[in-house]
């Protein structure tokens, strides 16, 4: 069992598999032109199933994959099959695009829930937000991972100014397919230009939501880092993560492993720990994890106190997000 000094149980591990990725989300990816870790620097299909085993091992029971974007691994089908094996929870962060060559070995490594990131339901918006022109590919591939029995969550960053007005609708696909909808709270990150003024909060979110529609509150998951409702009549549900303006730190039992083999202990910690580097010097790597863990901030990385308004970005330390992993 991993535990931090606040005896908060750490048994949720998010592994990305590469800072690579097929678009270039602007609040993601600092720029067009980016410097993609070498090949040589990431952890190999060997070595996320070593660590990956030792985590289980240690009372990990549920493991998300993300990126940048996983499913662009060469050795992506390699990777899914053997963690698909360790016996916990495998799910996965997704942009959407590669679902449908992807979809046997998805569905082989048992993943039932697929977070797919959609920003908007606009193909010109779209292609503005992430450079690409392959909006109805994600859209066909969204309706296949439902049409296969799989859980879908659409993961939408809400900014004001580019999407906020299309919250309503994204609400409207609820009605007749059972996805969830999760409106994320735009957050800081190295090199995405974040201002406070594009945040769009729990409560503004939820004011837009029930000015057309009945919401209702659904009962907390325990360490659940979205806020959930359903509305009468709708199949699907809806969720706000509220990072930015309510904060759910108290419960979090989350650790993330970034590509090139780096144990963050928060989103927003400053500091890492190279797992990778230990690992092929030969090193028992469980003391560092437990060190790592146990050195966490009780909050936001101890970065920023969780009023949004009063954030410097220019003194946040930190990665950019397709470095850290979504």
């Amino acid at each position: 069992m991993i535990k931090d000094s606040f005896g908060r149980v750490h048994d949720y591990l998010r592994i990305s598999l590469t800072d690579h990725c097929n678009l270039r989300c602007f609040y993601c990816m600092p720029e067009e032109k980016y410097a993609f870790a070498p090949v040589s620097k990431l952890m190999q299909a060997d070595e996320i199933e070593t660590i990956a085993r030792l985590f289980v091992d240690n009372g990990v029971k549920k493991i998300r994959l993300t990126g940048g974007e996983p499913l662009v691994r060469k050795d992506a089908p390699k990777i899914l099959q053997s963690l698909g094996k360790l016996g916990i929870e495998l799910a996965m962060t997704t942009n959407g695009v590669r679902i449908d060559e992807m979809l046997e070995e998805i569905k082989s490594a048992k993943i039932k829930t697929l977070n797919i990131s959609l920003d908007t339901l606009q193909q010109d918006k779209f292609f503005r937000i992430t450079r690409r022109d392959l909006f109805q590919r994600v859209r066909s591939n969204i309706e296949l991972a439902v049409k296969n029995n799989i859980r879908v969550k659409l993961n939408v960053v809400v900014m004001k100014g580019l999407n906020d007005d299309e919250i309503v609708d994204f609400i409207a696909l609820t009605q007749y397919q059972n996805i969830e909808v999760r409106f994320i709270e735009f957050m800081p990150f190295s090199g995405n230009r974040w201002t406070s003024n594009q945040v769009l909060s729990l409560e503004e979110i939820i004011l837009k939501i029930s000015s057309r529609y009945e919401i209702i509150p659904q009962k907390p998951v325990a360490n659940d880092t979205a806020k959930r409702y359903s509305i009468p009549g709708h199949t699907g549900s809806f969720a706000v993560i509220s990072t930015m303006s309510a904060p759910f730190c108290d419960t979090c039992n989350r650790i993330r492993l970034t590509a090139d083999g780096k144990l963050k202990n928060c989103l927003f910690s400053k500091g890492e720990t190279d797992l990778l580097g230990a690992l092929r010097r030969g090193e028992d790597i469980l003391p560092l994890i437990g060190q790592t863990i146990m050195g966490k901030a009780k909050a936001l990385g101890g970065q920023f106190s969780g009023v949004f308004d009063d954030i410097d970005v220019n003194t946040l330390e930190n990665r950019s997000m397709i470095t850290i992993g979504g």
